[in-house]
């Protein structure tokens, strides 16, 4: 059997599926089973598809979001790229019996991975006119020749002309879907895999003018149908594609995570500058972000990097190099800190309702340099702001630009395959169950390292810098600008 995956990123179940004029995704649903995907903690693109194309968690992969701290100093973040994750996934299992795979823009993808086929980058390339982002390197000008210039991600994604923004979306996606349907055609393949970034930047960019509950949605307004007319422009873009298959082919439409409203930020660095957690040495005089603050290393316990979620790191005596937490303290510490994250309130004194996990007791390992919590303000109904300098601990303004919406932590899944023997919707299926389930349908092995299980299955499934200063830093403002950084 083939196999090919249609990674929508961010696509929220609840429009995928409750839409009745999608009508190709709605005919693979009658042909297989589909429903919500529990991700993975935290849900954000890197490390997700990782996670679900090697079926390991973050902790196991030792990437927890798209920066990670490289070393236990103060300023020791550096971006993911594909030389972060060495764990085997699917398509390697499939080159070791001698098949073929073509990889589009499954994150990380920069450097393009060495795959037995055909791998293009993903949204961290940093600029494709200049850097090589297929491999082998001739797919490149097959692409040129196909599209001309090939857009990984919209520039400038964080602004308030959303009819530029919808137009650029578009832009992008048609040529992401046309470099597709000809590798389908013209390539040598047994496993294919495409992520599509357009939904999650289409989502971040609209939301509010979708969802009637968004604090700042105005009824009426001109871009209310936007989000669902881009579903119903991506199950066209599907029908493309299915009809380019033979009978003998699994197909899978998956999402890394969901979308949701998100209803405001809060400044975690304020807060834990007010709870005596971060000392400085000068308070700033206007918003400033984390990395540029006069930081009072001895006498702060415990900082964090902003985002979608927080990314919470404590000062060790002993690990970190002005370290004020002695390590038989380290745990009761921990605990407090947790604890007063978890019983945060909103701007009127309610409670959040924030998550507050300890990497450890959610991943099967914990490798490189982990947060010591991670955490997920309101369930995720509001980011982390990183910069000091707010007069309050909650915001509507981004740090980053313009936002409407965050992760949430179920995205969607429809499988249909001539042998897959379940049907209808199904309840409980991981991001980690996806590997092991595609290559159950496929007819490989699982491999050992897999953590998730077939969903065919009641038994378990078996139990160096890739970019230059200048790559570096334009993906650092790219993420700044997608709002991965804050």
């Amino acid at each position: 059997m083939k196999t090919l995956v249609v990674g929508l990123d961010c696509a929220a179940p609840e429009l995928l599926f409750g839409d009745e004029r999608l009508e190709n995704f709605r005919r693979l649903m009658d042909a297989g089973c589909y429903g919500r995907l529990e991700s993975i903690v935290p849900p954000i693109t890197v490390p997700a598809w990782m996670c679900m194309s090697t079926s390991q968690d973050p902790g196991s992969l030792g990437v927890y979001g798209f920066r990670n701290r490289t070393n236990h100093t103060y300023d020791g973040l550096g971006i993911v790229n594909s030389r972060s994750i060495n764990a085997l996934t699917i398509w390697d299992q499939v080159a070791r019996e001698g098949k073929r795979s073509v990889v589009l823009g499954v994150p990380p993808c920069f450097p393009p991975r060495k795959v037995n086929g055909i791998s293009v980058g993903c949204f961290l390339t940093p600029d494709t006119t200049k850097d090589t982002y297929t491999n082998p390197p001739e797919v490149q000008r097959a692409i040129a020749d196909l599209v001309g210039h090939y857009p990984v991600d919209v520039k400038g994604f964080r602004t308030n002309n959303k009819a530029w923004l919808l137009d650029e979306i578009y832009a992008m996606s048609r040529k992401h879907f046309a470099v597709a349907r000809h590798f389908l055609r013209d390539a040598e393949w047994d496993y294919f895999q495409l992520v599509q970034i357009g939904l999650d930047r289409l989502h971040h960019g609209f939301w509010s003018f979708h969802d009637p509950e968004h604090v700042q949605h105005v009824p009426g307004n001109p871009f209310i149908e936007t989000i669902r007319d881009y579903y119903r422009y991506l199950d066209e873009e599907l029908g493309s594609l299915l009809e380019l298959l033979t009978d003998d082919t699994v197909v899978l439409v998956v999402s890394d995570h969901g979308a949701q409203r998100l209803d405001g930020g809060f400044c975690v660095n304020e807060w834990l500058i007010r709870e005596g957690l971060l000392v400085l040495n000068s308070y700033p005089e206007q918003v400033t972000p984390f990395s540029k603050l006069d930081v009072n290393w001895d006498r702060t316990k415990v900082w964090s990097e902003g985002g979608y979620y927080a990314r919470v790191f404590m000062n060790v005596k002993g690990r970190e190099p002005r370290g004020t937490i002695e390590p038989s303290d380290y745990e009761r510490v921990r605990d407090e800190v947790k604890a007063r994250f978890e019983a945060t309130t909103d701007a009127e004194g309610k409670p959040l309702g924030t998550l507050v996990f300890k990497p450890e007791e959610i991943y099967r390992d914990v490798r490189n340099v982990a947060p010591d919590l991670i955490v997920h303000f309101g369930g995720l109904y509001w980011r982390s702001i990183g910069g000091v300098g707010y007069p309050v601990l909650h915001v509507q303004e981004n740090d980053t630009g313009p936002d409407d919406c965050n992760h949430a932590q179920h995205g969607a899944f429809i499988l249909a395959s001539s042998n897959n023997p379940i049907r209808g919707p199904i309840e409980g299926a991981h991001l980690l169950d996806i590997a092991p389930t595609l290559l159950e349908l496929g007819g490989y092995d699982a491999l050992e390292t897999m953590q998730g299980q077939s969903l065919l299955s009641s038994q378990p499934a078996c139990s160096a810098a890739g970019y230059s200063l200048d790559q570096e830093a334009l993906v650092r403002d790219r993420l700044s600008g997608l709002g991965y950084l804050g």
